[in-house]
């Protein structure tokens, strides 16, 4: 008997799989939605509008959609992963002749009833794409030089296309995440002691590179650079955003200034305060004990994600929960590492709690992944 056949036979069918999703994980999914919605309420000035009540709704078409995927056998998605890579790449590709341009950049396709952020539905097709990857090669072949340059290519295509938008946020999420997938399959650590000496060359190049006719990044990002290392030295430009934001961070305290009560955000100090620096409202209004609490939720999405994938009995399964568990990770890690000064400012929302259509609906198609993994698994 093969293991499919195996599978087949030892895993729920019909609507029994409802009583197999991982609630737990759902509850805690919802419960990091729920302090979005009340933070977009709080800084919306107490309105549901423009904010939080089309965040409700871009929840429950994501939470339709991850019971949906949830409910689709995680075989079937494995089946699926270089398609959903390839569509991801060629919707990049779209972007740069129809794509619309907002603060800058040209990173989203109109489809008239929302925008959507194809960088942000590659992140996901990428863990598919390399989980499948090592699920199909034989273990004695995963460090041959050959075979690591193959998902090397499949993480470095998309990279580039991000990069041209340009959004350098999501490509280095995109090249992370992509590592840790390799690295997680059981790659070779020497192949990783050189992509960090590479790295530390690449750093260095684009420092020296700032201002000849070869530079290696736009003036925006080197701006960027610049006010992370001394927000002090431009703070009404460039170090307004983290200017303002360590000041919201600072004021909170133990406990907060109050619900609705955020000198910062509520006056209007505090920039983009409803999408990439909502973690500064939060910790304002909230304090130290309610940023540590949204900080504990995260954790714990992590850790149901580890348990779950320990639990997989194959390759794909388990690579697949891991890689999209570490793709959250980044996302709040980045997030919350930017407001308070710790990196250079970029563009990665607060996974659940950002306003943001196609982060939200790509979220819970991964947390549907990891459940149809977790759901479908031989029992």
């Amino acid at each position: 008997m093969s293991y499919l056949e195996y599978t087949v036979k030892h895993v729920p069918s019909g609507l029994s799989k409802l009583f197999y999703l991982n609630w737990a994980l759902i509850l805690l999914v919802t419960a990091v939605a729920s302090i979005g919605f009340l933070m977009l309420y709080s800084v919306a000035g107490g309105s549901f509008d423009p904010w939080s009540m089309a965040q409700i709704k871009r929840f429950a078409l994501g939470f339709t959609l991850m019971i949906f995927v949830a409910m689709v056998p995680i075989w079937y998605w494995r089946s699926v992963s270089i398609a959903a890579y390839l569509l991801g790449l060629a919707l990049l590709i779209a972007v740069e002749y129809v794509g619309s341009v907002g603060m800058g950049a040209q990173r989203w396709i109109d489809l008239g009833f929302m925008r959507l952020q194809p960088s942000e539905l590659m992140k996901i097709a990428l863990v598919m794409a390399l989980a499948a990857y090592y699920d199909w090669l034989p273990v004695k072949l995963k460090s041959r030089p050959l075979w690591v340059l193959l998902p090397v290519l499949l993480i470095m295509l998309p990279v580039y296309l991000v990069l041209t938008q340009p959004d350098l946020g999501t490509a280095i999420l995109l090249v992370t995440v992509g590592g840790l997938i390799m690295f997680l399959a059981g790659v070779h650590w020497a192949y990783f002691a050189v992509v960090v000496t590479a790295g530390v060359g690449l750093v260095t190049a684009v420092l020296k590179s700032r201002g000849t006719p070869w530079q290696l990044l736009e003036d925006y990002q080197y701006r960027r650079i610049d006010t992370f290392i001394d927000p002090s030295s431009d703070p009404l430009g460039a170090g307004y955003h983290i200017t303002q934001s360590k000041i919201a961070l600072g004021s909170g305290g133990w406990t907060g200034r109050g619900f609705m009560q955020g000198t910062q955000s509520q006056l209007n100090f505090l920039p983009e305060k409803h999408t990439d620096f909502i973690f500064t409202t939060l910790a304002e209004e909230l304090g130290f004990l309610g940023a540590a609490s949204l900080l504990a939720l995260y954790a714990l999405i992590i850790l149901f994600c580890i348990i779950s994938a320990l639990q997989q009995r194959d390759r794909f399964s388990s690579l697949l929960t891991l890689g999209l568990a570490s793709n959250f990770f980044l996302y709040f890690a980045v997030n919350m590492s930017m407001v308070m000064g710790l990196a250079p400012v970029v563009g990665v929302p607060l996974p659940l709690v950002s306003y943001g259509g196609s982060a939200m609906l790509v979220l819970m198609i991964g947390f549907g992944l990891v459940q149809s993994a977790h759901v479908h698994r031989p029992r």
